[in-house]
């Protein structure tokens, strides 16, 4: 790979976090509006907040690292970023249904990414004025404030899962609650670095914008984070899906949630060829 301007990850993650400050004010300016909204490919919306976001986020981050890739989840990909050792992978808005509909957990996800491997992320949920945060070896933070996510046992658990999923943890006999399911993933996740959840799930599909900010602080946190087909995600391929996903500070978790999920979603066959 050709080699981008080495800078530290701590100042990336200002970068982020000031990039981020910025674009939440600008989306909170749609916020509860009488919005333009349409669907992409899938039938997935997009609204003219998620497009103003992405344009400043293009126009600050890459004028302030233009050595950088880029992946964004509203601009047409270009693979140029696969011969680059530091990418950004960003989501100006996950969580876009939620948005489009006045939920006020939807967030700005951002990261950049290095060989593959997340090196300082964050998740910012403008409408709550939360800032989760991390940089690789510095731990993670909400606000300001350290994060360690607690590992819990049972009774008590909090997990948000797709129905699918929540059945055969019940007849599992895995005894807990099911925790609220946001409209944005990232926030979904990082709710396990917080505590707030013991563990969160994804569908097989989610793409890497939608995972690499909250990935690093997940890690930065104490949660184990995983591909159930794979093991540990990797970023910045020409393939951007990934099998399903599940996270969770908790060990006696980890091998129900991976049974249930490969049960429900699969594992495609070369990826569970690579897996074994």
């Amino acid at each position: 790979m050709a080699s981008a301007v080495s800078t530290d990850p701590q100042d990336d993650l200002k970068l982020l976090k000031s990039a981020a400050v910025h674009a939440g004010i600008i989306a909170l300016g749609f916020f509860r509006s009488d919005l333009k909204t349409w669907t992409k490919s899938h039938s997935s919306p997009v609204s003219e907040a998620d497009i103003a976001v992405d344009t400043f986020l293009t126009q600050a981050l890459r004028a302030a690292r233009p050595a950088y890739g880029w992946l964004s989840e509203e601009t047409l990909d270009n693979t140029d970023r696969l011969s680059l050792d530091r990418v950004f992978i960003i989501d100006p808005i996950d969580g876009t249904r939620g948005f489009i509909r006045g939920d006020d957990s939807w967030t700005i996800s951002l990261a950049v990414v290095e060989n593959g491997v997340p090196v300082a992320g964050v998740v910012y949920a403008p409408a709550r004025d939360e800032m989760y945060a991390a940089a690789i070896n510095d731990g993670a933070t909400l606000n300001n404030r350290i994060l360690k996510a607690p590992r819990r046992t049972s009774p008590g658990w909090l997990i948000p899962a797709p129905m699918a999923v929540h059945t055969l943890l019940s007849e599992g006999g895995l005894d807990y609650e099911r925790g609220p399911s946001y409209p944005s993933l990232a926030y979904r996740l990082v709710q396990v670095a917080s505590g707030d959840l013991d563990a969160a799930v994804a569908r097989r599909g989610a793409q890497d914008w939608d995972i690499a900010g909250a990935d690093i602080i997940l890690r930065e946190a104490g949660v184990t984070f995983e591909d159930v087909c794979l093991g540990t995600p990797i970023y910045n391929r020409a393939e951007t899906r990934h099998a399903a996903l599940a996270a969770t500070a908790s060990p006696s978790l980890l091998s129900p949630l991976r049974s249930a999920l490969r049960s429900v979603y699969g594992c495609p066959d070369q990826l569970q060829h690579a897996s074994e």
